[in-house]
């Protein structure tokens, strides 16, 4: 039996965020030149980046999703909206993105009884869309409602709770 592996996809966004970073700050006059020249380094490597990941995708290599919490400018929710466009810019399709967040988590902690799929019996968090994933990555940000631990959460509710955690 072959080995499967899993890979993080932190360095794809950790990238995208610093050449964003960069961006913003070439407009300075002093530095423009070098972080201009800086910029290009890093999209080369970021293209590289993206060409690696995608042949690792054709080779078999299964990602997860969400893996580089707790880095830099990674903040929970937002990543797994940001990701996706990530993925399918390196090649996986929306599904084989879809199964980065779903079913690969479930077959890498051995827990496919339980998880991976919507199952009578099965343990499930769903995030609920206005627009098929399918047919769009950017559907990821089309979020209708929550189910949490069985609890459903509206797009109103969910608002709600935004608000309230930027005013602290």
């Amino acid at each position: 039996m072959s080995a499967t592996y899993f890979i993080s996809a932190a360095v794809l966004h950790r990238l995208n965020s610093v050449l964003a970073i960069f961006s913003c700050l070439a407009t300075r006059s002093i530095m423009k030149k070098f972080l201009l020249l800086l910029l290009t380094i890093r999209s080369e490597r970021f293209l590289k980046l993206l060409e690696t990941v995608g042949k690792m995708n054709r080779a078999g290599v299964l990602f997860l999703a969400g893996t580089n919490l707790g880095t830099s400018f990674i903040f929970a929710g937002s990543i797994l909206q940001d990701e996706p466009a990530l993925f399918v810019e390196a090649g996986l399709s929306p599904l084989e993105v879809l199964q980065t967040a779903i079913v690969n988590p479930a077959k890498f902690f051995g827990r496919e009884k339980e998880l991976g799929t919507i199952e009578k019996g099965k343990l499930a968090d769903l995030v609920l869309l206005d627009a098929n994933l399918l047919t769009g990555i950017s559907n990821t940000k089309t979020i209708s409602a929550v189910v949490l631990n069985g609890r459903y959460l509206p797009k109103e509710k969910l608002q709600e709770f935004l608000r309230s955690i930027e005013q602290r």
